[in-house]
């Protein structure tokens, strides 16, 4: 039996390759929440948005039919647990839509931008790693827990629409297809019903990001699923941090990549699913921008516009680790499992980034 246990290795080298495609998609169509967000307040433009979206539609179908199909278990994730910290969801979402406004992009941008040479992102990398480990395990976890978490609503049943479904009596398979649907179809609806939503980079970016989702769970949730492992006699998910079925996020994981590199020499730390997928999303990103001639080193314009992407990498690692995700982790991975604290974190996260834009065009116009 214990033959039969996929290795955390293959469940690494997988996510690997599933980051590496995030990365090169990512940056062949310029897919950024920031940037989908930034075109509509600044130009009106709702062409990125509608890619977004698309993501989002792509990995609510393909999550529920891997739900339904047996092969995925959305109550073993992180996200649609029975207790709601509403408050942490929506305090730490503005805090990371804050911070992804003035570090020029979210966590996955950070690791598409690095790839493509942006010394930028490298900062921005460091100190939303050390902002995500201070709130995981530091100063800031211990004000998270005591004072944020600490406010909640225990529902009595997962946090996840369908469970208010079936909690009013609709048999489960029917309450998944019946949310999962409507929410699908109103996005796609909403998404490709102009014609200028028909673009190649659009139905690339979104189709492509959603079905990754789709493929983490699968890689997580089944391949790496262990029913009774043979040493602890407990189900088990292979070669996660969490303990339970992931998909793309980019907040704690990059946490977990600085300390794996800090401390490398503990045997025990291996490479896992996270880890990989950081490493796979850099990787990809260089391989598009070498392809495509757009690989070049930037910095920093002068000491201001460092400070801001410090300051910008500290709020996305805290409030990302507060809000338990960032705009692909809540918006797209806890989306797709249609849990209502990512939908919270998801719209405080987009509010935060509205109200930080407009902070800083009334400051560029008041010094004008």
């Amino acid at each position: 039996m214990e033959d039969a246990l996929v290795s955390p290795a293959t469940i690494a080298w997988l996510a690997f390759a599933i980051g590496g495609l995030f990365g090169f998609i990512g940056n062949k169509t310029h897919f950024c929440t920031l940037g989908a967000v930034s075109d509509i307040v600044n130009i009106g433009d709702w062409g990125r948005m509608r890619m977004w979206l698309l993501a989002i539609a792509t990995a609510i179908l393909g999550t529920a039919a891997l739900q339904l199909a047996g092969l995925f278990d959305p109550a073993k994730t992180i996200y649609t647990g029975s207790r709601l910290i509403w408050l942490s969801h929506l305090a730490g979402g503005l805090l990371f839509g804050a911070g992804m406004v003035l570090g020029s992009g979210c966590g996955s941008k950070t690791l598409i931008r690095l790839g493509g040479g942006n010394l930028k992102s490298l900062v921005v990398f460091t100190f939303l790693a050390i902002g995500a480990s201070m709130t995981l395990r530091g100063l800031t976890g211990v004000w998270r827990v005591r004072f944020l978490d600490s406010v909640n609503v225990e529902l009595g049943h997962s946090q996840a629409i369908p469970a208010f479904l079936s909690a009013a009596g609709m048999a489960p398979d029917t309450a998944v297809w019946l949310a999962a649907g409507v929410a699908a179809i109103a996005l796609l609806v909403f998404t490709l019903g102009r014609r200028d939503a028909w673009r190649g980079d659009i139905l690339l970016g979104g189709l492509g990001v959603g079905a990754l989702i789709v493929a983490c769970w699968y890689v997580t949730g089944h391949i790496g699923y262990v029913a009774e492992h043979p040493e602890t006699l407990e189900e088990a998910f292979i070669g996660t941090n969490s303990g339970r079925a992931e998909s793309l996020t980019f907040v704690a994981p990059l946490a977990y990549t600085l300390e794996l590199l800090q401390l490398w020499s503990d045997t025990s730390r291996i490479v896992t699913f996270g880890i990989a997928s950081v490493l796979g999303v850099i990787c990809g990103s260089a391989l598009c921008a070498l392809l495509n001639g757009s690989f070049r080193i930037e910095s920093f314009r002068d000491p201001a516009d460092l400070g801001r992407h410090i300051v910008g990498g500290l709020l996305m690692g805290i409030g990302g680790v507060t809000a338990v995700g960032c705009t692909i982790g809540q918006g797209l991975s806890g989306v797709s499992t249609l849990a209502l604290g990512s939908i919270l974190t998801t719209a405080a996260i987009i509010a935060g980034a509205v109200v930080t834009m407009k902070v800083q065009y009334w400051l560029m116009m008041r010094e004008a």
